[in-house]
């Protein structure tokens, strides 16, 4: 199955390192069924993220990021662009197809070294057209055990 990623804007109080408050509009990718269910589970991290305070999401968009390698460490996420190189048999040709890639790293170096590591099993030839850093502040994929065990909980309270 694959994935459909959608970005979240979210406004809210923020505590910043030196302990004052500050609103602030961050940016969360959520891997979602739709944009109900985006809007769910961004509104279900809010509130375990901000802890009782008031938040807001400002908008929810289908994002073009195709798959997420996320790491251990990495202080930034790196959006790729990544042109797969196909031969168009009819035509006699290459057909390049453009996809979009987010990896977790420090810096430009290190994400294109981990995209390559991740992208490591294709058969088909690559090139990676744009690495650029983004604004996302997290990701949050979807976890098919949190949900059986939400579904259970439902199916039990009827």
């Amino acid at each position: 199955m694959m994935q459909t990623w959608f970005e979240a804007k979210l406004k809210y109080m923020k505590v910043t390192e030196s302990g004052s408050e500050q609103m602030t509009t961050e940016t969360f990718l959520l891997d979602a069924v739709s944009f109900t269910d985006a809007e769910s589970r961004m509104i279900a991290q809010a509130q375990q993220m901000v802890k009782g305070g008031e938040f807001t999401v400002k908008d929810i968009k289908q994002s073009n990021i195709s798959e997420v390698f996320p790491y251990e460490v990495g202080e930034w996420w790196w959006k790729a662009k990544v042109n797969l190189v196909t031969v168009d048999e009819e035509a006699g040709r290459e057909k390049k197809i453009s996809v979009y890639h987010a990896v977790e790293a420090d810096d430009a170096k290190e994400a294109l070294q981990r995209l390559d590591e991740c992208l490591d099993y294709m058969v088909i030839p690559y090139e990676v057209v744009t690495l650029n850093r983004t604004t996302i502040a997290d990701i949050f994929p979807y976890d098919l055990e949190e949900h059986a065990k939400e579904w259970e909980d439902k199916k039990e309270g009827e």
